[in-house]
């Protein structure tokens, strides 16, 4: 489900906006004619750092995201979205009518009752529907495209998303039900990933308007931009915890360039104390795009869901 990524231009110290990711649906970067990718689904403690598979499968997916009831995880493969159980078991095809090239940017409302995704049928540039969590026929709510949802206020009222318009990817909000959306960041360079904090206070992304990727919120309504890391690696998908103490994001070393998130990559599953600021490694992984795209927090702020990557040898 990836897309050929735009690459940046380096202005001095920063750099132009591009395309956010290889998100297009369907298809895979990490394609080896003499090797077989397999896709680690599981979970992680974020005390204990006790790891659990939930599936292991020869299949290339993304981007887990976790029911509010806390039974079961959901993630997209090949243009498709599944359901699996916690404990694993066969994974369940989610019937999203028409849609059949949902990309790597898709959750579930707070009240578990509506699913948001991203998909590229319609025309080839990503827009975002809701549908019922159940399956159903999604009911479009950008009409301009590329957008890419990342996030749900907690009030179930509005959707994050990135998207270009006029050639910047910028992070925008629109009404859940469609409507005039609202541009929220104007700086140089590709602002992504946004979330909001449990409270609805904030919106966490990532921006690389300093020259490198970095962690930042600011207010719901764009204003008040604080940075929250600075150190050398590229950080993406900031993911704030239910309980407002955490944000967990990934982290790619300063080798990728700041605007990209590739697969393929051996990279860092990273957790913020946000009362102190305090950075831990969670656990180093080989993935990248697709580990932790959108919201995987458990309900209860304990676990993380995401995705790691290996290969089979020939």
């Amino acid at each position: 489900m990836l897309i050929t990524k735009v690459l940046l231009a380096a202005i001095g110290a920063c750099f132009l906006s591009a395309a956010p990711g290889n998100r297009d649906a369907g298809k895979s970067d990490m394609q080896d004619s003499t090797r077989q990718i397999v896709s680690h689904l599981q979970t992680i403690d974020v005390t204990t750092l006790d790891r659990q598979i939930v599936l292991d499968t020869a299949v290339h997916l993304e981007a887990p995201n976790w029911t509010p009831d806390g039974k079961s995880l959901i993630y997209n493969s090949k243009g498709l979205l599944y359901r699996i159980p916690l404990q694993g078991g066969t994974p369940e095809l989610i019937n999203t009518g028409f849609a059949k090239r949902i990309n790597n940017d898709h959750g579930i409302s707070p009240d578990g009752k509506m699913l948001v995704i991203s998909d590229q049928t319609e025309n080839g540039s990503s827009l975002i529907y809701t549908l019922p969590q159940e399956g159903g026929a999604p009911v479009k709510i950008t009409p301009k495209g590329p957008s890419y949802w990342h996030g749900w206020s907690p009030d179930g009222e509005t959707l994050a998303y990135c998207a270009e318009r006029n050639g910047n990817y910028d992070i925008y909000t629109i009404p859940v039900t469609g409507g005039d959306e609202q541009r929220l960041t104007t700086a140089d360079g590709l602002d992504d990933g946004p979330d909001y904090s449990p409270d609805g206070k904030y919106i966490y992304f990532n921006s690389v308007r300093t020259g490198t990727m970095q962690i930042w919120r600011m207010e719901n309504d764009g204003s008040n931009p604080e940075q929250l890391t600075t150190d050398e690696k590229n950080d993406w998908f900031p993911h704030p915890s239910p309980d407002g103490r955490w944000v967990v994001f990934v982290s790619f070393s300063k080798d990728v360039p700041p605007g990209q998130h590739p697969p393929e990559k051996n990279v860092e599953l990273r957790l913020m104390n946000l009362q102190s600021g305090e950075i831990k490694v969670l656990a180093s992984l080989f993935g990248g795009q697709g580990t932790i795209n959108v919201p995987s927090w458990s309900p209860d702020s304990k676990r993380v869901a995401f995705v790691s990557y290996s290969y089979t040898q020939p």
